[in-house]
Protein backbone atom coordinates (compact mmCIF):
# COMPACT_ATOMS: atom_id res chain seq x y z
CA UNK A 1 0.00 0.00 0.00
CA UNK A 2 1.03 3.62 -0.50
CA UNK A 3 1.52 6.46 1.96
CA UNK A 4 2.61 10.09 1.91
CA UNK A 5 6.05 10.88 3.32
CA UNK A 6 8.15 13.99 3.86
CA UNK A 7 11.70 13.98 2.50
CA UNK A 8 14.33 16.58 3.34
CA UNK A 9 16.60 17.38 0.40
CA UNK A 10 20.32 18.08 0.63
CA UNK A 11 19.69 21.83 0.34
CA UNK A 12 17.13 21.80 3.16
CA UNK A 13 14.00 21.84 1.01
CA UNK A 14 11.03 19.78 2.11
CA UNK A 15 9.49 17.49 -0.49
CA UNK A 16 6.50 15.19 -0.21
CA UNK A 17 6.49 11.87 -1.99
CA UNK A 18 4.15 8.91 -2.32
CA UNK A 19 5.96 5.75 -1.31
CA UNK A 20 5.14 2.06 -0.99
CA UNK A 21 5.05 0.75 2.56
CA UNK A 22 3.91 -2.33 4.43
CA UNK A 23 2.72 -3.24 7.91
CA UNK A 24 4.25 -5.87 10.16
CA UNK A 25 2.51 -9.22 9.83
CA UNK A 26 2.22 -9.63 13.61
CA UNK A 27 0.07 -7.28 15.68
CA UNK A 28 1.32 -6.13 19.09
CA UNK A 29 -0.43 -6.93 22.38
CA UNK A 30 -1.92 -3.44 22.74
CA UNK A 31 -2.07 -2.51 19.07
CA UNK A 32 -5.14 -1.91 16.94
CA UNK A 33 -5.34 -2.34 13.17
CA UNK A 34 -7.43 0.48 11.71
CA UNK A 35 -8.81 0.96 8.22
CA UNK A 36 -8.34 4.68 7.61
CA UNK A 37 -11.41 6.59 6.42
CA UNK A 38 -10.06 10.13 6.75
CA UNK A 39 -6.73 11.79 7.46
CA UNK A 40 -5.89 15.43 8.20
CA UNK A 41 -2.90 17.13 6.58
CA UNK A 42 -1.21 19.51 9.02
CA UNK A 43 2.11 21.34 8.98
CA UNK A 44 5.04 18.99 9.67
CA UNK A 45 7.47 20.26 12.31
CA UNK A 46 10.76 19.01 10.88
CA UNK A 47 12.77 20.80 13.56
CA UNK A 48 10.87 19.04 16.34
CA UNK A 49 11.54 15.65 14.76
CA UNK A 50 15.24 16.50 14.58
CA UNK A 51 15.31 17.68 18.21
CA UNK A 52 13.74 14.39 19.34
CA UNK A 53 16.18 12.34 17.22
CA UNK A 54 13.30 11.15 15.02
CA UNK A 55 14.79 12.47 11.81
CA UNK A 56 14.65 9.79 9.12
CA UNK A 57 15.02 9.71 5.38
CA UNK A 58 11.23 9.67 5.04
CA UNK A 59 8.99 11.16 7.76
CA UNK A 60 5.36 9.89 7.69
CA UNK A 61 2.77 12.55 6.96
CA UNK A 62 -0.84 12.68 8.14
CA UNK A 63 -1.04 11.66 11.79
CA UNK A 64 -4.64 12.69 12.59
CA UNK A 65 -6.84 9.82 11.49
CA UNK A 66 -10.33 8.39 11.80
CA UNK A 67 -11.36 4.91 10.74
CA UNK A 68 -12.79 1.49 11.50
CA UNK A 69 -11.13 -1.15 13.68
CA UNK A 70 -10.24 -4.28 11.71
CA UNK A 71 -8.32 -6.26 14.31
CA UNK A 72 -7.13 -5.88 17.90
CA UNK A 73 -4.16 -7.26 19.80
CA UNK A 74 -4.63 -9.98 22.44
CA UNK A 75 -4.45 -7.53 25.38
CA UNK A 76 -6.54 -4.70 23.92
CA UNK A 77 -9.45 -3.82 26.23
CA UNK A 78 -10.81 -0.52 24.84
CA UNK A 79 -11.85 -1.60 21.34
CA UNK A 80 -13.18 -4.45 19.26
CA UNK A 81 -13.52 -5.01 15.49
CA UNK A 82 -15.95 -2.71 13.64
CA UNK A 83 -15.62 0.09 16.23
CA UNK A 84 -15.35 3.58 14.73
CA UNK A 85 -12.35 5.40 16.17
CA UNK A 86 -10.35 8.61 15.92
CA UNK A 87 -6.84 9.33 17.13
CA UNK A 88 -3.37 10.71 16.54
CA UNK A 89 -0.46 8.60 15.36
CA UNK A 90 2.61 9.09 17.60
CA UNK A 91 5.56 11.17 16.46
CA UNK A 92 7.74 8.09 16.04
CA UNK A 93 5.24 6.27 13.82
CA UNK A 94 6.69 4.62 10.73
CA UNK A 95 3.48 4.56 8.74
CA UNK A 96 1.62 7.44 7.07
CA UNK A 97 -1.97 8.14 8.02
CA UNK A 98 -2.81 8.17 4.32
CA UNK A 99 -2.14 4.43 4.11
CA UNK A 100 -5.22 2.25 3.74
CA UNK A 101 -4.48 0.47 7.02
CA UNK A 102 -2.40 1.51 10.04
CA UNK A 103 -1.28 -0.08 13.30
CA UNK A 104 -1.67 2.15 16.33
CA UNK A 105 -1.50 1.68 20.08
CA UNK A 106 -4.93 1.54 21.74
CA UNK A 107 -3.90 4.35 24.08
CA UNK A 108 -3.76 6.77 21.14
CA UNK A 109 -7.37 6.20 20.08
CA UNK A 110 -10.86 7.06 21.30
CA UNK A 111 -14.33 6.02 20.16
CA UNK A 112 -15.89 8.19 17.44
CA UNK A 113 -19.55 9.09 18.07
CA UNK A 114 -21.86 7.98 15.28
CA UNK A 115 -23.11 11.49 14.50
CA UNK A 116 -19.57 12.85 13.99
CA UNK A 117 -18.42 12.56 10.37
CA UNK A 118 -15.07 11.09 9.34
CA UNK A 119 -14.19 14.50 7.95
CA UNK A 120 -14.88 16.40 11.19
CA UNK A 121 -13.24 13.78 13.42
CA UNK A 122 -9.86 13.82 11.67
CA UNK A 123 -9.97 17.58 11.05
CA UNK A 124 -10.64 18.58 14.67
CA UNK A 125 -8.94 16.04 16.93
CA UNK A 126 -5.49 17.68 17.07
CA UNK A 127 -6.69 21.29 17.10
CA UNK A 128 -9.08 20.34 19.90
CA UNK A 129 -6.19 18.82 21.82
CA UNK A 130 -4.17 22.03 21.32
CA UNK A 131 -7.06 24.19 22.49
CA UNK A 132 -7.47 22.12 25.68
CA UNK A 133 -3.73 22.16 26.31
CA UNK A 134 -3.51 25.93 25.87
CA UNK A 135 -6.59 26.94 27.84
CA UNK A 136 -6.97 24.29 30.55
CA UNK A 137 -3.48 22.89 31.13
CA UNK A 138 -1.36 26.00 30.58
CA UNK A 139 -3.56 29.08 31.07
CA UNK A 140 -5.95 27.65 33.70
CA UNK A 141 -8.87 29.62 32.26
CA UNK A 142 -11.84 30.41 34.49
CA UNK A 143 -15.25 32.04 34.19
CA UNK A 144 -14.91 35.80 33.83
CA UNK A 145 -11.46 35.76 32.24
CA UNK A 146 -10.78 37.72 29.06
CA UNK A 147 -8.99 35.83 26.29
CA UNK A 148 -7.24 37.16 23.18
CA UNK A 149 -6.87 34.63 20.35
CA UNK A 150 -4.53 35.73 17.58
CA UNK A 151 -5.64 34.63 14.10
CA UNK A 152 -9.00 33.53 15.44
CA UNK A 153 -10.20 32.28 12.05
CA UNK A 154 -7.56 29.53 11.90
CA UNK A 155 -8.74 25.94 12.58
CA UNK A 156 -7.01 26.00 15.98
CA UNK A 157 -8.10 29.54 16.79
CA UNK A 158 -11.74 28.75 16.08
CA UNK A 159 -11.82 25.76 18.45
CA UNK A 160 -10.05 27.80 21.13
CA UNK A 161 -12.74 30.49 20.78
CA UNK A 162 -15.55 27.92 21.01
CA UNK A 163 -14.02 26.19 24.03
CA UNK A 164 -13.43 29.46 25.87
CA UNK A 165 -16.94 30.76 25.20
CA UNK A 166 -18.42 27.48 26.44
CA UNK A 167 -16.63 28.02 29.76
CA UNK A 168 -17.83 31.59 30.23
CA UNK A 169 -14.73 33.41 29.03
CA UNK A 170 -14.94 36.74 27.19
CA UNK A 171 -13.17 36.33 23.85
CA UNK A 172 -11.32 38.85 21.71
CA UNK A 173 -9.80 37.71 18.42
CA UNK A 174 -7.67 39.13 15.64
CA UNK A 175 -8.43 38.77 11.94
CA UNK A 176 -5.66 38.82 9.34
CA UNK A 177 -7.96 39.63 6.39
CA UNK A 178 -11.32 41.32 5.76
CA UNK A 179 -12.80 37.88 4.98
CA UNK A 180 -11.62 36.49 8.32
CA UNK A 181 -13.03 39.51 10.12
CA UNK A 182 -16.46 39.06 8.55
CA UNK A 183 -16.39 35.34 9.39
CA UNK A 184 -15.49 35.96 13.05
CA UNK A 185 -18.08 38.71 13.46
CA UNK A 186 -20.79 36.33 12.24
CA UNK A 187 -19.80 33.46 14.58
CA UNK A 188 -22.62 32.24 16.82
CA UNK A 189 -22.71 29.44 19.44
CA UNK A 190 -25.50 27.76 17.47
CA UNK A 191 -28.03 28.45 14.74
CA UNK A 192 -30.62 31.04 15.73
CA UNK A 193 -28.61 32.46 18.65
CA UNK A 194 -28.01 36.21 18.41
CA UNK A 195 -25.12 36.35 20.87
CA UNK A 196 -21.72 36.45 19.17
CA UNK A 197 -18.91 34.08 20.13
CA UNK A 198 -16.38 36.91 19.87
CA UNK A 199 -16.90 40.08 21.91
CA UNK A 200 -14.60 42.05 19.63
CA UNK A 201 -12.83 41.26 16.38
CA UNK A 202 -9.62 43.23 15.86
CA UNK A 203 -8.73 43.58 12.19
CA UNK A 204 -4.93 43.63 12.25
CA UNK A 205 -4.97 43.57 8.44
CA UNK A 206 -5.82 47.29 8.69
CA UNK A 207 -2.64 49.25 9.38
CA UNK A 208 -4.69 51.89 11.23
CA UNK A 209 -5.75 49.38 13.90
CA UNK A 210 -3.49 49.18 16.97
CA UNK A 211 -3.76 45.83 18.75
CA UNK A 212 -2.67 47.02 22.20
CA UNK A 213 -5.01 50.02 22.18
CA UNK A 214 -7.96 47.88 21.08
CA UNK A 215 -7.40 45.34 23.86
CA UNK A 216 -6.94 47.96 26.58
CA UNK A 217 -10.04 49.81 25.39
CA UNK A 218 -12.12 46.63 25.51
CA UNK A 219 -10.89 45.75 29.02
CA UNK A 220 -11.13 49.23 30.52
CA UNK A 221 -7.35 49.57 30.60
CA UNK A 222 -6.86 46.42 32.70
CA UNK A 223 -5.47 44.17 29.95
CA UNK A 224 -6.43 40.62 29.03
CA UNK A 225 -6.04 37.58 31.27
CA UNK A 226 -4.91 35.13 28.57
CA UNK A 227 -3.21 35.53 25.20
CA UNK A 228 -2.77 32.68 22.73
CA UNK A 229 -0.54 33.72 19.85
CA UNK A 230 -0.07 32.21 16.41
CA UNK A 231 3.54 33.31 16.18
CA UNK A 232 5.43 36.44 17.22
CA UNK A 233 7.55 39.06 15.51
CA UNK A 234 10.85 38.96 17.34
CA UNK A 235 12.35 41.94 15.54
CA UNK A 236 11.03 45.09 13.91
CA UNK A 237 12.29 44.06 10.49
CA UNK A 238 10.42 40.91 9.52
CA UNK A 239 9.33 39.26 6.28
CA UNK A 240 5.88 39.78 4.79
CA UNK A 241 4.88 36.35 6.11
CA UNK A 242 4.95 37.75 9.65
CA UNK A 243 3.55 41.19 8.85
CA UNK A 244 0.29 40.52 10.75
CA UNK A 245 1.98 38.98 13.79
CA UNK A 246 2.30 41.15 16.90
CA UNK A 247 5.64 42.13 18.36
CA UNK A 248 6.51 40.46 21.66
CA UNK A 249 6.44 43.87 23.37
CA UNK A 250 2.84 44.35 22.24
CA UNK A 251 1.72 41.08 23.82
CA UNK A 252 3.43 41.91 27.12
CA UNK A 253 1.86 45.40 27.06
CA UNK A 254 -1.70 44.12 26.63
CA UNK A 255 -1.43 41.45 29.34
CA UNK A 256 -3.21 42.20 32.59
CA UNK A 257 -1.96 41.57 36.12
CA UNK A 258 -1.46 37.84 36.68
CA UNK A 259 -2.00 37.22 32.97
CA UNK A 260 -0.94 34.14 31.01
CA UNK A 261 0.80 34.29 27.66
CA UNK A 262 0.63 31.00 25.75
CA UNK A 263 3.00 31.11 22.79
CA UNK A 264 3.56 28.89 19.76
CA UNK A 265 6.86 30.65 18.99
CA UNK A 266 9.52 28.03 19.76
CA UNK A 267 12.40 30.46 19.22
CA UNK A 268 11.01 33.24 21.41
CA UNK A 269 13.69 35.37 23.06
CA UNK A 270 12.96 37.75 25.90
CA UNK A 271 15.29 40.62 26.76
CA UNK A 272 15.79 41.62 30.43
CA UNK A 273 13.31 44.54 30.10
CA UNK A 274 10.69 42.09 28.76
CA UNK A 275 11.22 39.76 31.70
CA UNK A 276 11.04 42.74 34.07
CA UNK A 277 7.67 43.80 32.66
CA UNK A 278 6.32 40.27 33.06
CA UNK A 279 7.63 40.21 36.62
CA UNK A 280 5.95 43.52 37.48
CA UNK A 281 2.62 42.07 36.28
CA UNK A 282 3.22 38.70 37.96
CA UNK A 283 2.47 37.31 34.51
CA UNK A 284 3.50 33.91 33.18
CA UNK A 285 4.72 32.56 29.87
CA UNK A 286 4.01 29.04 28.59
CA UNK A 287 5.06 27.29 25.41
CA UNK A 288 2.32 25.42 23.57
CA UNK A 289 3.53 22.01 22.42
CA UNK A 290 0.69 19.49 22.34
CA UNK A 291 3.09 16.70 21.40
CA UNK A 292 4.28 16.65 25.02
CA UNK A 293 1.33 14.44 26.03
CA UNK A 294 3.17 11.45 24.56
CA UNK A 295 6.34 12.20 26.51
CA UNK A 296 5.09 10.80 29.82
CA UNK A 297 2.97 7.74 30.52
CA UNK A 298 1.76 9.44 33.69
CA UNK A 299 -0.16 11.83 31.40
CA UNK A 300 -1.78 9.10 29.30
CA UNK A 301 -5.10 9.13 31.15
CA UNK A 302 -5.43 12.89 30.87
CA UNK A 303 -4.52 12.68 27.17
CA UNK A 304 -7.31 10.19 26.47
CA UNK A 305 -9.76 12.20 28.57
CA UNK A 306 -9.08 15.30 26.46
CA UNK A 307 -9.54 13.46 23.17
CA UNK A 308 -12.80 11.92 24.43
CA UNK A 309 -14.04 15.36 25.42
CA UNK A 310 -13.10 16.79 22.01
CA UNK A 311 -15.16 14.22 20.11
CA UNK A 312 -18.03 14.60 22.59
CA UNK A 313 -18.10 18.36 21.96
CA UNK A 314 -18.06 17.63 18.23
CA UNK A 315 -21.11 15.39 18.60
CA UNK A 316 -23.03 17.99 20.63
CA UNK A 317 -22.18 20.88 18.30
CA UNK A 318 -20.11 22.85 20.82
CA UNK A 319 -17.12 22.35 18.53
CA UNK A 320 -17.78 23.26 14.91
CA UNK A 321 -14.42 22.98 13.13
CA UNK A 322 -13.36 25.09 10.20
CA UNK A 323 -11.76 22.88 7.56
CA UNK A 324 -11.89 23.38 3.81
CA UNK A 325 -13.74 20.89 1.63
CA UNK A 326 -12.21 17.37 1.67
CA UNK A 327 -9.60 16.63 -0.96
CA UNK A 328 -9.27 13.37 -2.91
CA UNK A 329 -6.30 11.12 -2.31
CA UNK A 330 -4.65 11.97 -5.63
CA UNK A 331 -4.43 15.65 -4.60
CA UNK A 332 -2.83 14.92 -1.22
CA UNK A 333 0.76 15.65 -2.28
CA UNK A 334 -0.03 19.07 -3.78
CA UNK A 335 -2.28 19.99 -0.84
CA UNK A 336 0.39 18.98 1.68
CA UNK A 337 3.00 21.10 -0.08
CA UNK A 338 0.70 24.13 0.18
CA UNK A 339 -0.04 23.40 3.84
CA UNK A 340 3.69 23.14 4.59
CA UNK A 341 4.29 26.50 2.91
CA UNK A 342 1.35 27.87 4.94
CA UNK A 343 -0.53 28.79 1.78
CA UNK A 344 -3.36 26.63 3.13
CA UNK A 345 -4.28 26.15 6.78
CA UNK A 346 -5.36 22.53 6.82
CA UNK A 347 -6.76 19.89 4.52
CA UNK A 348 -8.53 16.60 5.17
CA UNK A 349 -8.37 13.59 2.83
CA UNK A 350 -11.52 11.47 2.93
CA UNK A 351 -11.43 7.98 1.45
CA UNK A 352 -14.60 6.60 -0.12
Amino acid sequence: MKGLYCKLSDVGEVKFVIQETSLPTAIGNHQVKVQVKSCALSHVDIKLCADLKLQREHVPVGREIAGVVLQVGPKVTFFQPDDEVVGILPLDTEVSGLCDVVLIDEYNLVQKPEKVSWFEAAGAIKDGLRAYTALHTLARMAVGHTLLVLDGASPFGLLAIQLAHYHGVKVLATAVSPEDQKFLEQLRPSVGVLESLVARVIGVWDSKVVLVDSCLEETGGLGVDIVIDSGVRLYEEETEIKIHLPHKHDIISLLGVGGHWVTTEDSLQLDPPDSRNLFLKAASLSFLNEEVWEASRARQGRYLHIMKDVVEKLSTGIFRPLVENPVPLYEATVSMEMVQRRQLRKRVVVKL
